[in-house]
């Protein structure tokens, strides 16, 4: 029986990881967003791999640099060092991912 119990746990545990992903053009990319923990306004965000789709690369960043802005001062205003807009095309890379750097800025 308390086998039982910890299987059906440990499934429940594995169904809900899936539930945060969020596809961007059908495709899940690896994303993250990274600062320096005195500095968290300033972050960089990357995603790829690029092979799957450049817009979908980039969107994937973009969400992470929100979802990290939010997370840490509570704002989804950010000033990019590559100006919104920019062609997926011409964003920064790193390798097979696409790099996003930028400040969050608080709203008074």
């Amino acid at each position: 029986m308390r086998s039982v119990v910890i299987i059906a746990g440990a499934a429940m545990a594995l169904a809900s990881c899936g539930e945060n992903r969020v596809a961007f053009g059908g495709e899940f990319y690896r994303a993250n967003a990274s600062a320096p923990a005195r500095d968290r306004a300033n972050f960089v965000a990357s995603a790829g791999p690029i092979s799957k789709g450049i817009e979908g690369a980039a969107a994937a960043a973009q969400y992470e640099a929100v979802q990290h802005c939010i997370r840490f001062l509570g704002t989804s205003v950010i000033d990019y060092t590559v100006p919104e807009g920019t062609p997926p095309q011409a964003l920064p890379r790193d390798g097979d991912r696409v790099v996003l750097r930028g400040t969050c800025i608080e709203e008074s």
